[in-house]
């Protein structure tokens, strides 16, 4: 058994080691060859969505160059002291790959979710191999916590159906806000939030004045008026950069340097988004029909894909690059955080998409929505940061980061996964919420199907 997950651990190793946008059009790239595309057409299409991703990661990283310097002026010139360090999601990652137990969870979740769609439990294909880390980091976690091996593959079992199950009911969104057919929104630290948008904007409907607010950047922008110039993903991009120069104390010439970058990146996100969305589109499309034509059973089939492809949504940008400077002043005032949002603030943009597309592009909406979003990400970061902090030194990963404590803004303070580690941590207030999270659920369930 030991050598087998050791060979199985080699080669998920290997394979992983590769960046997301190897992997990714690798898989596009041979479903396209099972869907029986031509070979040149299914070729341009992987390589796009490669293209696309290498896009979106090299804006992103440019971004984090960006923004980090800004948000470390703002901590020495108000002389501020956070304990916890946020480093990203891919430190996370690390440290899952690096677990002998991750290829066995992997394994599990494959199976898992071929089960489901045998029985008819879902008609939602996760083929977002990438993604599996989300789900493994659950049971490399719970592993520590309880010294228990089938603890730990139950939840991540436990986490891998919630997830499959509200990604396969993003995909009527998808279909409604982006007009692409049988392609669901896959990473858990973004579909698990559908019951609670959902939820959240049924609530909005019945809130006086609320209700009539909107504002959504791929609607107002055709119209000539300042309303649609603000509505523009640049305009946005100069203003937040702009205001986080100035509570960066930055000169004018710093000031404006910046205003400009954010707004480049705001342009070429979408673009890198309308790579992906093509490549992924054609491929899905060809593959869902050859599915459905061979499986009648499995029809309204949906292939789970990240978040790339929301990219081209305006509202989407508009929205993430909104709540990164609120989390900064959430961050200076919420009382029990310990971390200023760094890393993994970027990552806002694609962790808000879905929620989003629930709004109908209403970017008022989302904000709103937002806002508690953020506020328990840092709260919960903070939280399991000695969690984080003690797995990273138990897998050998050097995090660069000395003796200080390590968390993730977002992926650290993913609110599933808290909830689902203090269940099975014997929690009583995790126990309590297990009927809110069911009539939650239930609820999204039956709006997907009204779409």
């Amino acid at each position: 058994m030991d050598t087998l997950l050791t060979t199985l651990s080699n080669a998920f190793t290997s394979f992983f080691a590769f960046k997301a946008y190897v992997i990714l059009p690798v898989i596009m790239l041979l479903l396209a060859f099972i869907a029986r595309m031509r070979f040149k057409k299914a070729l341009l299409a992987a390589i796009r969505v490669g293209a696309g991703f290498a896009g979106v990661f090299i804006v992103f990283s440019f971004f984090v160059a960006q923004i980090s310097p800004a948000i470390e002026s703002m901590i020495r010139l108000r002389s501020l002291a956070y304990p916890v360090i946020d480093i990203g999601w891919p430190p996370l990652a690390a440290i899952t790959w690096s677990s002998a137990l991750t290829p066995l969870f992997l394994v599990a979740i494959m199976l898992l979710n071929v089960l489901m769609l045998v029985t008819g439990v879902t008609r939602n294909l996760y083929l977002d191999l990438w993604n599996y880390w989300h789900f493994a980091f659950l049971g490399v976690m719970v592993q520590s916590l309880t010294g228990s091996v089938l603890c730990a593959i139950l939840a991540t079992l436990a986490i891998a159906v919630f997830t499959i199950k509200t990604t396969e009911w993003s995909a009527p969104y998808v279909k409604r806000e982006m007009g692409l057919d049988g392609i669901a929104v896959s990473p858990l630290s973004v579909s698990t939030f559908l019951p609670y948008s959902v939820a959240l904007d049924r609530l909005f409907d019945h809130i006086p004045g609320l209700k009539k607010l909107n504002w959504n950047p791929s609607v107002n922008r055709q119209k000539d008026s300042l309303v649609s110039l603000l509505s523009e993903p640049m305009i946005i991009g100069i203003l937040v950069g702009v205001f986080l120069s100035f509570l960066a104390g930055y000169s004018l010439k710093q000031t404006l340097e910046t205003a400009v970058n954010f707004a480049a990146v705001m342009f070429l996100l979408p673009q890198c988004g309308g790579l992906i969305g093509s490549g992924m589109g054609e491929i899905s499309h060809a593959f869902k029909v050859l599915v459905e034509k061979r499986f009648p059973h499995m029809e309204n089939l949906s292939i789970a894909m990240d978040t790339g492809f929301l990219l081209t949504n305006p509202s989407v940008i508009a929205t993430g690059l909104i709540l990164m400077p609120l989390s900064i002043l959430l961050a200076f005032i919420l009382p029990g955080n310990r971390v200023i949002p760094l890393g993994d603030l970027p990552n806002l943009i694609s962790v808000i998409s879905l929620t989003v597309l629930i709004m109908r592009g209403n970017v008022i909406r989302a904000v709103l929505a937002g806002i508690p979003i953020v506020a328990t990400f840092m709260i919960f970061a903070s939280r399991l940061a000695p969690v984080f902090t003690a797995e990273a030194a138990r897998s050998g990963v050097d995090m660069g980061t000395g003796s200080s404590e390590i968390t993730a803004f977002t992926d650290g303070g993913n609110q599933l996964r808290f909830w689902v580690y203090y269940l099975f941590d014997g929690n009583w207030i995790a126990i309590a919420a297990i009927p809110v999270v069911l009539a939650l659920m239930i609820h999204a369930w039956r709006r997907s199907r009204a779409l």
